[in-house]
């Protein structure tokens, strides 16, 4: 398969999109990225990325979405000298900034930049899907279908691996996680006009499509998730 870099980043064909479905714009962001996290979180959203990286060292072909500046993308390069990423984002400032992370193993990227709701993958069989910090920008909906479209693209007992964000139960929950994703979502809104302002039922579309939960690893009380998925057979 040709994994040549494209260097060339087109807009996504289909322009069609409503004020309601318009692709956010995160080009501002893609530089101040890293920093806007650390400045927030620390390094737990990099912890929660990483959380099952050890463990992905036998994939050959991987699908990553909206991996923003690419450092999960860089990282897995790094874990796995064999694997193949096909790396999906709207953004072409997101996209230049993950192929510069991905330095020499960069031949081993390709990427495609177009509105994930409307990308179809190629004719492939990936054993390893992630997408970190990303579904949390689409509705139900959208993850309904995202799911449904990507699970024939997925090899038998291939992986997906999650990050997000979660409200969780109790006081913490209710009074810390819920206001504090609620600006994140306000944040995200004025900076780029993401217009989704609630958490989806990504975990019901994941299954409905096929895909069964094996292990989920929580932080700061649970409003940091990281889960692995697996396909059924």
């Amino acid at each position: 398969m040709n994994t040549m870099v494209k260097n060339e980043f087109a807009r996504p064909e289909s322009a069609a999109f409503t004020a309601e479905t318009k692709t956010p714009n995160f080009d501002r962001l893609a530089r101040l990225y890293c920093w806007m996290e650390l400045f927030t979180f620390g390094p737990l959203l990099s912890r929660c990325r990483a959380a099952f990286l050890p463990e992905l060292t036998t994939a050959r072909r991987a699908l990553v979405l909206g991996d923003g500046d690419g450092r999960f993308t860089a990282e897995l390069l790094r874990e796995n000298s064999q694997v193949r990423i096909d790396a999906v984002d709207a953004s072409p400032a997101m996209l230049g900034a993950l192929l510069r992370r991905a330095g020499p193993s960069s031949d081993r990227t390709r990427v495609h930049c177009g509105d994930v709701r409307n990308w179809k993958p190629e004719d492939a069989q990936y054993d390893l899907v992630a997408t970190h910090f990303f579904l949390d920008c689409l509705t139900t909906e959208e993850c309904d279908r995202l799911a449904s479209r990507l699970r024939d693209a997925v090899s038998s007992s291939g992986l997906w691996i999650v990050s997000e964000f979660a409200v969780p139960k109790g006081w913490f929950g209710q009074f810390v996680g819920r206001p504090l994703i609620w600006l994140l979502y306000l944040a995200f809104g004025m900076l780029t006009g993401l217009t989704v302002r609630n958490l989806p039922e990504y975990r019901a579309a994941l299954r409905d499509a096929g895909f069964t939960l094996m292990r989920q690893r929580t932080r700061l009380y649970g409003l940091l998730v990281s889960e692995m998925w697996t396909r059924k057979a």
